[in-house]
């Protein structure tokens, strides 16, 4: 890595994180204290997403800073941080799924919204998510005590595409699959309500002008979703590779599939929770607000303190 110059991904990392961190806590603490917010099911998914994309962006911070100082990991902190990223990440890809589920349920009952998905149900949804997020990760943890049970050395370098070279050929498999299935079903879920959202509203007039805010709404919402989904695609591409990696002993195309993994880690993986705060806090008249008013308040009362 530092032949390469690799410690140098610190510096995005750094960038993008500190971008993000600026805001997010903000804006789910305006979501979680006041009732307003705290009452509406969008708002809680959103806050579970923020909440999942901090989670994820401290534990790759931590990570990209061990490996670019070259600080000797203890295994079970390495293994620990691998399996929290796959679970924070995948949380985050379903709550974004959900959250179009949530307004395609909105648009297409609107009388029955509420009783269908009311914030008690959307709880109860979200902790089902925390779950099934936890499902592969915790299985990783369980292959990787097995495969590497004997190996309790530090580790110089902490990624999952090199922890994945120790894993059997049936156990890539199965991880490759989890990543395929489990993007191929959100994706289509995801098409089928966008689809069926425009034929609903395809005769309001909404669609008619070209910068209406319905045409612009869904122009960021499907860039954002991709910039979540493809970082997927890139890893489960990676594992694809990996198998015809561990035939061939070539440092170049170890060195190669290192690049990738690093710059997906670094820069793909944290473009959309840049985004996303501050899209939606620009989407949302009530986040806006909200947030508005909480900072407006904490000036005015530093303003009373110096006075």
């Amino acid at each position: 890595m530092k032949s390469s110059h690799m410690d140098l991904f610190l510096i995005p990392t750094v960038l993008l994180t500190s971008v993000t961190l600026l805001v997010n806590p903000v804006l789910s603490l305006c979501i979680l204290c006041f009732p307003s917010l705290r009452q509406e099911t969008r708002y809680l998914l959103l806050a579970n997403m923020l909440f999942a994309d901090m989670l994820f962006l401290a534990i790759n911070l931590a990570m990209v800073s061990c490996n670019s100082v070259g600080l000797y990991m203890p295994y079970w902190l390495c293994e620990f941080m691998m399996v929290s990223m796959v679970m924070t990440y995948s949380t985050s890809v379903f709550t974004v799924t959900l959250m179009v589920v949530d307004t395609y349920v909105a648009v297409r009952w609107p009388l029955r919204y509420k009783e269908i998905l009311p914030p008690s149900r959307a709880r109860k949804i979200i902790m089902g998510l925390w779950v099934m997020a936890a499902v592969c990760p915790i299985s990783l943890l369980v292959m990787f005590q097995v495969v590497m049970g004997s190996d309790k050395k530090e580790r110089p370098v902490c990624l999952m595409l090199i922890a994945l070279y120790s894993l059997e050929q049936k156990m890539k498999v199965g991880v490759h699959l989890y990543f395929i299935i489990g993007i191929s079903l959100c994706t289509i879920l995801i098409v089928y309500c966008y689809i069926h959202l425009y034929i609903i509203t395809k005769t309001s007039g909404i669609w008619r002008s070209r910068y209406s805010r319905a045409r612009m709404t869904l122009l960021a919402h499907t860039l954002l979703l991709m910039m979540y989904f493809i970082p997927a695609l890139v890893f489960a591409i990676e594992l694809a590779l990996l198998k015809d990696k561990t035939q061939i002993q070539d440092s170049n195309s170890d060195k190669v599939g290192v690049w990738i993994n690093l710059v997906n880690m670094c820069v793909l993986m944290l473009l959309p929770r840049c985004c996303t705060p501050y899209l939606y806090i620009l989407r949302y008249r009530e986040i806006y607000k909200t947030v508005q008013q909480v900072l407006w308040k904490k000036r005015y009362q530093s303003q009373s303190v110096t006075y």
